[in-house]
């Protein structure tokens, strides 16, 4: 409620009937909220007694407060706007095939589980060539990317190691796991980006869940994922880790030499957001200062198509090197037998499915060379090198396919098609 109030400007009792109720059920009902303008803050209770307190500072996003200390309220980011390369107005599709893929996307074929659909942009060779937005969402609306984070952690590591600050093989430095004894120790940068540590974790979405706790219990989520034991040896098994990217963001920060909120995020402004033209993005903190480097970004889809041709173009944006060479194609290689690479899914896999969540490894419907940023409710940076192609989705798709994958394969026919002849057929 608090970043869809004051950091994504849109109606934050959409996003409650849209998002957070259908996976709240069956207590929706007794759920209530309140956004406080003056005090730029949100509260939720449960039955009005079990509370949440989030608090919005300026640059920085919104916090979940954990008692009455309020010390960080006084944190902020006040910086020089970033200048964004695309025009204010919205660039209508070049073609009727393109006005057709974004119709499959933004299509409702089921009422019963709604796709939700509010963004999409679509690059091609470089270029914005279509994009289209749901009502109340605008080029210039953050939206919560979710597990796109881990994408934006990659690009953060990329910048360090470019830096000669990091290298991907170093122990992660947790100060927990120093210990003579302590085999965690052991566990790398390079096993954290590729969920490869051997910590245990549950990444189901309950009430009670360890993942719940930590995202909305825990004052330092550094620290609760810290505490967690081995069960693998380290490299030699995968699993979808939401814990690896909070202990991956506090090693980077470690790295960078920025140790809070404010000063992590002028770091990524100056080194990734700016260069780019990000010119709304932001990474959220936990309380404790540490950047929620699983899934706390928010951004828009016009933000993320420069990332993702960031990607595109091997770490080069406008002629400027942002990663090192050969960071690109590390990030999406094959990570044991899985579809994951180092924080970004890879199309290598097309055979099986991801465990816990049930759904498929790959999408054949795409060329091989496909990789992707992914995450919850159906964000999607789509990334074709061999069409030179950056597609970007972003919605609030609870319990609804995104069809991505055929949606993506019509915006390839789209592309190969002549508009002349096209639009004389």
């Amino acid at each position: 409620m608090c970043t869809a109030a004051f950091v994504s400007h849109v109606d934050p009792s959409m996003v409650l009937r849209e998002e957070q109720l259908p996976s709240m059920q069956p207590i929706a009902w007794a759920i209530r909220y309140r956004v406080e303008p003056k005090m730029h803050e949100a509260r939720a209770t449960v039955l009005g007694a079990f509370g949440a307190r989030a608090m919005y500072r300026e640059g920085l996003g919104c916090t979940l407060i954990h008692g009455r200390d309020e010390s960080v309220r006084d944190q902020r980011l006040v910086d020089a706007p970033i200048v964004s390369p695309f025009p204010d107005a919205v660039h209508a599709p070049d073609t009727d095939a393109l006005r057709t893929a974004l119709d499959l996307a933004f299509s409702e074929p089921d009422p019963a589980a709604p796709r939700h659909t509010k963004a999409v942009v679509i690059l091609h060779d470089g270029k914005l060539v279509a994009e289209r937005y749901a009502d109340g969402y605008t080029p210039q609306t953050p939206i919560w990317a979710h597990s796109l984070t881990k994408s934006v952690m990659n690009a953060f590591a990329g910048i360090l190691v470019q830096d000669g600050k990091l290298k991907v093989e170093q122990a992660a430095g947790v100060p927990e796991w120093s210990g003579a004894n302590d085999s965690r120790h052991a566990i790398t940068i390079d096993q954290l980006l590729r969920m490869t540590t051997g910590l245990p974790f549950d990444e189901t979405d309950g009430p009670v869940s360890p993942m719940t706790r930590q995202f909305f219990l825990e004052r330092d989520m550094r620290a609760y994922a810290a505490g967690m034991p081995l069960t693998h040896p380290p490299g030699s098994t995968w699993a979808y880790s939401n814990l690896a990217y909070v202990l991956l963001a506090r090693s980077l920060m470690d790295a960078a030499d920025v140790h809070d909120a404010p000063a992590a995020e002028q770091f990524l402004r100056d080194r990734l957001f700016r260069p780019l033209g990000m010119s709304h993005t932001l990474v959220e903190a936990d309380e404790a200062g540490t950047l929620v480097g699983s899934s706390h970004t928010f951004g828009t889809a016009r933000d993320f198509a420069r990332f993702g041709q960031l990607y595109l173009d091997d770490g080069v944006i406008d002629g400027q090197r942002i990663l090192p060479e050969g960071w690109v194609a590390y990030s999406h290689s094959q990570t044991l037998d899985t579809g994951y690479g180092a924080g970004f899914w890879t199309n290598l896999r097309q055979e099986g499915n991801v465990p816990v969540w049930d759904t498929p490894w790959g999408m054949p419907q795409l060329p091989r060379d496909t990789y992707f940023a992914r995450g919850a409710l159906g964000q999607y940076v789509m990334i074709v090198p061999s069409e030179k192609l950056v597609v970007v989705r972003m919605g609030i798709s609870v319990n609804a396919s995104t069809d991505i994958a055929n949606v993506v394969a019509r915006i390839i026919e789209a592309v190969h098609r002549d508009p002349a002849t096209e639009t004389s057929s």
